[in-house]
């Protein structure tokens, strides 16, 4: 018989087929303390919760008999993951159970933007009759930007245009092909901001999607753009649409989301043209049974029949397998981080090939690793180790994996290939003994880097001087070099130099090394750190 124990206010319809099943016995206590979750946890063999409980290494360190930590919604920021997988116990979530919910919500809030429907309300209660103020505009004919083209964003695209209205998709994955099949017109952002009448937001909340709707972005804009994000907070920068909503360039905006939560932003929140809610994205009846379902079944098939489906970590590995792998583990997920920068757009097919003593292994795990450093860039925490093949074909991407036992100059090597059409980026990594992981090939230059936080790839000329000349530029923005290695064709022909470096180097210092003679192009690499721990 499983434990299970429910740590928060979740809907019992959505955990029917836990209470139903004779395999399982569930205990309901929402409301636990810190203290009182650190004493019960050893008695049960799954926990769900949603937000509010803080599920940490402390309360971890207690649950031994546990299997699996389940979130009754997507984020799992309340659960120490890494503690978690140390421990070998799963954390799954519920991804896709309110894409519907928020669909829906965007709808609202646009229809609402559209009619200014909250301020007429506001306006009515009070007594007043003030039809004249509240003109409003009609959706039919308008355009829609949709940015951000995932469940979500397809399911708002397929809503509106039975408003029918236009609609132009931004997404690294989007094709043209899907583009075609869902009636929607593939769109750059820039062209959203030039012919969008609403623009609505659907991305996850990343580096490269930090602040992206910003003073630049609105003055791209048609004058009098209406935006809405039932997303997450921080994609707008808060600051500029307020400038934006003050000088007219933005009619009106319906967020559900905020840089802070709970927002404290008053000027946004009690602005005349903002329509705003708490986060409700997920809070229907609906949504919280679904979660509350999917997480239930999931646990059930866990414990039945070992299926998982939407972990957010990976078991932990052990043993001969883990001493091999681990090294490639690390290096893995650098090698699909450095690879999607330097192709610079969401690849439509990837290879990967192991050569040597590491084709003769079980690599799924590795292969694995590797994916999940090429869309991380673009999809980030939605990504894990269990369901990036999954996503990787859901962003209609191609893959191949083969091995060839002939070594390829080192015992063990693995070569990762993203493909965009003609474009195409390759990264070959090594493990050498007493030296660690090593980046040994980079877009068919052999090179020797051992990848580090702050990268410098830049493509020019082979003649004398440019070392010299690319380290005192560096060092006039006051950039201080770790590495420098250099690669070429051939003598006096195209060449590479890959450097790493203490801090970050601004667009500044990329203009400046640009300008050298002989000098190609310069781009600055970031890998996050953030490797996964098996034990």
């Amino acid at each position: 018989m499983y434990k299970v124990l429910v740590a928060e206010a979740i809907s019992d319809t959505g955990l029917k087929a836990l209470y139903d099943h004779p395999n399982f016995t569930v205990d309901k206590i929402p409301g636990l303390t810190p203290e009182d979750l650190k004493k019960l946890i050893p008695e049960y063999d799954a926990l769900i919760v949603r937000s509010a409980t803080q599920v940490t290494e402390d309360i971890l360190e207690n649950a031994n008999r546990m299997r699996v930590v389940a979130r009754a919604g997507v984020g799992v920021d309340n659960i120490d993951v890494n503690a978690a997988t140390k421990k070998g116990i799963i954390v799954i979530n519920a991804p896709g159970a309110n894409t519907i919910s928020a669909a829906e919500l965007t709808m609202a809030m646009m229809l609402s933007l559209a009619r200014s429907i909250p301020q007429a309300h506001a306006s009515t209660s009070e007594g007043k009759w003030e039809r004249s103020k509240f003109k409003g505009v009609e959706l039919y004919e308008k355009t829609l930007g949709v940015v951000g083209m995932g469940k979500i964003g397809t399911g708002v695209a397929k809503r509106a245009k039975s408003f029918g209205m236009n609609i132009l998709g931004y997404d690294p994955y989007l094709t043209e092909e899907r583009a075609d099949q869902l009636g929607i017109t593939k769109a750059t952002l820039d062209e959203i901001a030039r012919k969008a009448d609403f623009i609505t937001i659907h991305t996850p909340l990343i580096k490269e999607t930090r602040g992206i709707i910003n003073d630049e972005y609105f003055a791209k804009t048609k004058q009098g753009v209406r935006i809405i994000n039932c997303a997450r907070g921080g994609i707008i920068d808060e600051a500029a649409l307020v400038r934006a909503l003050n000088s007219g360039q933005v009619a009106g905006a319906a967020l559900d989301v905020f840089e802070t939560e709970p927002s404290t932003n008053f000027e946004l929140l009690s602005h005349p043209n903002v329509i705003v809610t708490p986060h409700l994205g997920a809070s229907t009846v609906e949504a919280q049974e679904k979660v509350a379902n999917e997480v239930s079944e999931e646990i059930i098939d866990i414990f039945e029949t070992q299926s998982i489906r939407h972990a957010v970590n990976m078991p932990q590995i052990s043993g001969e397998t883990h001493k091999k792998l681990q090294p490639y583990i690390t290096v893995g997920e650098q090698m699909g981080e450095l690879a999607i920068q330097l192709l610079k757009e969401a690849p439509d097919r990837v290879e990967i090939n192991y050569f040597g003593e590491l084709a003769k292994e079980d690599t799924d795990l590795l292969t694995r690793t590797m994916v999940k450093g090429v869309l991380s860039h673009h999809l980030g925490e939605s990504v894990n180790l269990i369901n990036a093949h999954h996503l990787l074909k859901d962003q209609g991407v191609t893959s191949n994996v083969a091995k060839t036992p002939k070594s390829k100059g080192f015992a063990s090597y693995v070569e990762l290939t993203l493909f965009r059409g003609e474009a195409k980026t390759n990264i070959g990594a090594t493990v050498l003994n007493g030296y660690g992981a090593r980046i040994v090939k980079i877009n068919d230059y052999s090179i020797d880097v051992r990848p580090e936080n702050f990268m410098l790839y830049i493509t020019h000329h082979d003649i004398p001087g440019m070392i010299g000349r690319v380290g005192t530029t560096l060092g006039s923005f006051d950039i201080n070099i770790g590495t420098m290695q250099v690669g070429r064709a051939g003598v006096g022909g195209d060449a590479i130099m890959v450097l790493t470096l203490d801090k970050t180097a601004d667009q500044d210092v990329i203009n400046a090394l640009t300008e050298l003679p002989g000098l190609d192009a310069a781009q600055f690499l970031e890998l996050n750190g953030n490797i996964p721990v098996y034990n």
